[in-house]
Order: structure tokens, then C-alpha cells, then sequence
């Protein structure tokens, strides 16, 4: 499986082409555009969410509400492109009526500035339309996709806030869950995506200062996996490690700066007899391990624990009370340029996160078993479940 994005951020459409989905796996626009409104939504969205309602098209790829086997193409349309039309033109030559919205004060944080150098754009539009965070509503889209094939496979993925500036999610409530559906119910019915109500009303307040302070706040999301057998991923080279490919995709993710496992950073303050996960063995489960200190994950293979994965998401770069900058034609200083923005993109990026580790593991299952046929690979998969039970 592999994929590929394109589009601007005013541009006129959003697009994204898969190939390597396996044919026979049912799927909608309903099923992708439920999981487009979920990143849409959530506490410090900008006024953009009010503007755009991304609904998806499936071009290609998929008759009668089955996939084919060949690739699938998923378009969604900018309803803002009605207002930056003359701006975004690929056929009008550049006037000085339709580059008004040129920008040369690139914003501290942002690719505004190393990539306007690195591809000789005078005007930091030509960066900033693509490097912006719009392009992920496409990689939710292919998310979705993927997430349609794990949940026939009986594997299941959500991801929510564990803190946002100051304020942190009490991570013992996740004892209350008893499946992930548990979960993503409470964590979904709040605003910010956390745990309990007195937290989501904490949240907001950060929210609420950073927004009236003309600031913007990071935090912290986590995505839980269940379902998934031991042995996916490989131990032999380094690129073929899965939490290594897991690791990338997350911070491959606009404003993301940091990734752990598990017990992630935490384990370097304690022992080994604290962090090892102990093995045991039952008639009816085969192995398993006492705790999932290494948030499922050994020598870059899965356990077949629960995959535990956190991701760091810094606060958005553009401030409406913005920071000094440097004109890129005349060098003076400046105050950097205001573009459209959210206060926090923590809420969404919950959701991307869990898209983008639920690629990489419909990634890692499809190289393992045969990718042509639904059918086919649940079989496949069904033995091999009972493979690895009754070692």
C-alpha cells in the first residue's frame, strides 16, 4: 500500500490516490466524511472549519461500493478557493491585481522561510499554501480507508488529548475503558477530546486565554490499537522496523516535534525490572506479556499488546499577536505576516495521529499477507492468528 497527496491550501480541490487496498473491502463517502467532520471539529478550530465542510468524491478505485483492487482517488473541493480564485489562477500570469495577498514576512515556526530559500520563492504564498496543515484533511482521508480495512480485520484505533498546555488528562481513567469503543465515546462527546468533564473545561479555559492573548497552545495526543497480532514489523534492518515507520508518519505531521512508546520518556527515569514487560503463556491465549510498559513493541515488531503511541504537537506558528521577522526583498525587520489560524490544532491532530498510525499498520499488514483479495487475506490472517497462539 502507498499513497500520494496533492493540492494547496486555497487552492481548488484536495487530492490523494491509494494503491495496493486489497478488492472486496466495502466502502462509502459516508465512511470517510465521518472521519473528515471529526478533524474538523474539536475546541480552538478556526473560523476556516466554518467555512469549509469537507465532503470527499471517490473517483476512482471503487464500483458499487467495492473496492476494485486498482487505485483509488479521493477529491475533496475548497469551498474557500471561491474567494482566492484570481490568487490561486495556475493558467494568469502574476499582476499586481492577483498578488495582493503576496507574503515576505515569513513566521517564525513555520516552512515560510527555509523553504521560500530552498526553492527561490520571493513570494512565501508559493511555500505556505502547501507546507500548511490543510494538506492533512487528505491523509485523514486515506486514513479512513485504511481504517475501513482494520476494522474487518478486527482491529480497532482512537486516538484523544492527553494534555494541552498546562493542563493534563488523568491517564488512570483509561483503567475505566474496557474497549477502545468505551472510550472513544466519552473522549468524542468532549469538545477538547479528553477523558472527563472537569479536564475539557480546564482545557478550554487555556483555549480561551491563548485566544485572547492573541497566543496559540500545543500539547500532547495519544493513540491506543488493539487486535493487532504479534510479528508485524521486522527486526533484521532498520527501515524495517514498524515503530520506526509509525514514529516518522507521526512526526511527519505538521507541527509535530516529538514521538514515544509506552512508557516512552518516563522509562529513562526507572529500572529495567520496572520497564521489561514479563512474558507468560496460557492454553487459551499462547504468549502474552504482563504489562505494556513498551506500548506494544519489541525489536520494532508488534507484541500483540495494545500499541501505545504519543505524539508532542507544537503551538501553531502563526500568532495574531505576531513575533519579529525580516522582510525577504528589503531585509528590514517586521512583525512576521498573519495568515488565518486556529489557537490550537491539538483536537485535530488526535485525529490525524490516529489516522496515520492506522496507514502504517494497514501498511505493515498488507506487506505480510496477500493484498489482492479481502477475502483472501482475512484467511491468511485467521491462520496465521492461530499460528502465533499455539507457539
Amino acid at each position: 500500500m502507498r499513497y500520494t497527496t496533492a493540492g494547496e491550501s486555497h487552492g481548488p480541490e484536495e487530492i490523494a490516490i491509494i494503491e495496493g487496498i486489497p478488492s472486496g473491502l466495502k466502502i462509502t463517502d459516508s465512511d470517510i466524511n465521518q472521519e473528515l467532520s471529526r478533524r474538523q471539529h474539536g475546541y480552538g478550530r478556526g473560523n476556516r472549519q466554518k467555512i469549509e465542510s469537507d465532503n470527499v468524491s471517490i473517483l476512482s478505485g471503487v464500483r458499487h461500493q467495492m473496492t476494485l483492487g486498482s487505485p483509488i482517488t479521493l477529491n475533496v473541493h475548497n469551498d474557500d478557493h471561491n474567494h482566492w480564485a484570481s490568487v490561486m489562477s495556475p493558467d494568469d500570469e502574476a499582476t499586481e491585481e492577483n498578488s495582493v495577498r503576496k507574503v515576505v514576512r515569513p513566521r517564525p515556526g513555520h516552512a515560510d522561510l527555509v523553504g521560500g530559500m530552498k526553492y527561490r520563492h520571493k513570494d512565501l504564498r508559493n511555500v505556505l499554501e502547501r507546507s500548511s496543515a490543510r494538506e492533512t484533511v487528505m491523509r485523514v482521508a486515506v486514513g479512513a480507508v485504511a481504517k475501513r480495512l482494520l476494522n474487518e480485520l478486527n482491529i480497532d484505533i482512537h486516538g484523544f488529548v492527553a494534555n494541552i498546555g498546562p493542563v493534563q488528562t488523568d491517564m488512570n481513567l483509561l483503567t475505566n475503558f474496557s474497549s477502545l469503543e468505551e472510550l472513544r465515546e466519552v473522549s468524542e462527546s468532549f469538545p477538547t477530546r479528553t477523558l472527563d468533564s472537569a479536564t475539557d473545561l480546564k482545557m478550554q479555559a487555556v483555549i480561551d486565554r491563548a485566544k485572547k492573548e492573541g497566543n496559540t497552545v500545543g500539547g500532547t495526543v495519544e493513540v491506543l490499537v488493539t487486535g493487532v497480532p504479534a510479528g508485524l514489523g521486522s527486526y533484521v534492518s532498520a527501515d524495517t522496523k514498524l515503530d520506526a515507520k509509525i514514529a516518522a508518519s507521526i512526526v511527519g505531521i505538521n507541527a509535530f516535534k516529538g514521538v514515544d512508546f509506552g512508557g516512552g520518556f518516563d522509562n529513562a527515569e526507572k529500572f529495567g525490572s520496572e520497564v521489561m514487560d514479563e512474558i507468560f503463556w496460557s492454553k487459551d491465549s499462547g504468549f502474552y506479556r504482563g504489562s505494556d510498559n513498551l506500548g506494544g513493541f519489541e525489536g520494532g515488531m508488534t507484541t500483540g499488546e495494545m500499541i501505545k503511541v504519543r505524539g508532542v504537537v507544537k503551538p501553531i506558528p502563526t500568532l495574531y499577536r505576531p513575533m519579529m521577522s525580516v522582510d525577504v526583498d528589503t531585509h528590514d525587520p517586521h512583525k512576521a505576516s498573519i495568515e488565518r489560524s486556529d489557537t490550537t490544532a491539538v483536537t485535530a491532530a488526535a485525529v490525524i495521529a490516529e489516522h496515520m498510525v492506522a496507514i502504517e499498520i494497514a501498511k505493515a499488514i498488507l506487506d505480510k499477507f496477500d493484498a489482492d483479495n479481502l477475502g483472501r487475506l482475512k484467511e491468511q490472517l485467521k491462520n496465521y492468528r492461530e499460528e502465533i497462539k499455539q507457539f
